[in-house]
């Protein structure tokens, strides 16, 4: 998956949605709006961050040496 392309950006959306809901309704806390805005957006640049760690040897057709 191309970071920030077309799916990276449909992924980051329906996880923001999903962690943002469940976040906001199951809080009682009065601040929850802030709290579940915060926690989506830390999720989002978690998965961000795990998609460019995943694809960076992607492409990569040397092997590191001295394996064993």
């Amino acid at each position: 998956m191309k970071l920030f392309g077309r799916n990276h950006l449909i992924i980051s959306a329906i996880t923001f949605v999903i962690v943002f809901l469940m976040n906001y309704l199951g809080n009682e806390q009065p601040d929850k709006l802030q709290t579940a805005l915060l926690i989506a957006v830390a999720g989002v640049i978690g998965l961000s961050i795990g998609l460019l760690i995943f694809n960076k040897g992607k492409n990569d057709n040397t092997p590191p040496p001295d394996f064993d």
